[in-house]
């Protein structure tokens, strides 16, 4: 695979969004940072950062919070607009800031899987 998301699939909300996806694009490599020890030594992140943001690897660069977003979308035709309309400079910056606090939102109400996700391996 060309792209690997690693998402939270013990977050509902994460799950609708990232179902959604699933079925509508076939070349990505979805991970499941509850249940895959392999997220943290894949991406190099801690289990906080990899439940604080999505994640994307593309050519071994690892993208986080919107910028993963737009990866993300520039890889499903139908949403690659969205990805270039976020990449420009003033919605990106406003976005990156929407995405930071209602990341943070869903970090809080997911923490109590942080203990589980440290001890994975």
């Amino acid at each position: 695979m060309n792209c690997k998301v690693y998402f939270n699939n013990s977050c509902n909300i994460c799950k609708f969004e990232i179902d959604h996806y699933k079925k509508i694009t076939k070349n990505i490599d979805w991970i499941d940072i509850s249940s895959d020890g392999s997220a943290k030594k894949d991406t190099k992140v801690s289990a906080k950062n990899l439940l604080r943001r999505l994640h994307v690897k593309k050519k071994d660069i690892i993208y986080q919070g919107v910028d993963a977003f737009i990866e993300l979308w520039s890889e499903i035709p139908r949403y690659r607009f969205l990805a270039n309309i976020v990449k420009k400079p003033i919605i990106y910056h406003l976005a990156w800031c929407l995405y930071e606090i209602f990341a943070l939102f869903l970090f809080y109400k997911n923490k109590n899987q942080l203990n589980k996700l440290e001890r994975l391996k």
